[in-house]
């Protein structure tokens, strides 16, 4: 039997149904990693009838391995950097080295952020469950850096939520959040396009067409039940 998810569209749907069946306190949010977890958070936000909105998170990959994470970038003002020291020090991967590639990561950052938000601001996570959704994790540098930047804006809970994962990498994870939501945890875990059928590489103007479909963000949405 194939394992595989058949694409982030079915992913999304039954990671949306394991987060719809739970009772969440309070309003929730979902903050999808672009490009990958924007169709993966569409689905939940419609499931969970919450707003969508985007963290917007560049890696710095190894010298001679660019899809490694030795570090990864998040927006906000100033840009956090968060740096994986065992990785980056495994691949030789300096303070250097993840310094000079600062300022391209944060130029995309910045273009990502005028085509996809087009000016609208954050949703306020404040005081709402906050669920940080990704199409998978391979390292966890990119999403640990999310999740560190994202506590900063004080949600009442914070949550991450993906389809497939390394079980490794999931217990790495476990101490920045309060919850965990990952369907499947690949004994054999390789890459993440490896656990779905099709995994094509996310356009722009996929992103532009999720968030749309979507409508503007609203504020957070109430507590079901």
């Amino acid at each position: 039997m194939d394992k595989r998810f058949a694409d982030r569209a079915e992913a999304g749907r039954l990671l949306a149904q394991e987060l719809a069946a739970r009772a969440w306190a309070g309003p929730c949010v979902v903050l999808a990693l672009p490009r990958g977890g924007v169709p993966i958070g569409a689905a939940v936000a419609r499931a969970l009838k919450a707003p969508l909105d985007l963290l917007l998170v560049r890696k710095i990959g190894a010298p001679w391995q660019p899809e490694l994470a030795v570090a990864a970038v998040v927006d906000g003002t100033p840009p956090q950097l968060v740096i994986d020291e065992g990785i980056s020090a495994s691949v030789g991967a300096d303070r250097a080295y993840i310094e000079r590639c600062v300022p391209e990561q944060v130029r995309e950052i910045e273009r990502r952020r005028a085509v996809y938000l087009r000016g609208r601001e954050p949703v306020d996570v404040e005081g709402a469950t906050a669920i940080v959704v990704d199409d998978g994790i391979a390292t966890g540098t990119t999403v640990r850096a999310a999740l560190r930047a994202l506590r900063l804006r004080r949600p009442k809970r914070l949550v991450l939520a993906v389809p497939v994962a390394p079980e490794d990498a999931v217990a790495s994870l476990r101490a920045e959040v309060d919850e965990v939501v990952c369907l499947r945890t690949p004994a054999n875990f390789h890459a993440i396009g490896l656990h779905y059928a099709d995994f094509h590489q996310v356009g722009d103007d996929e992103v532009v067409a999720e968030l749309d479909a979507l409508g503007k963000p609203a504020a957070a949405a109430p507590a079901r039940g």
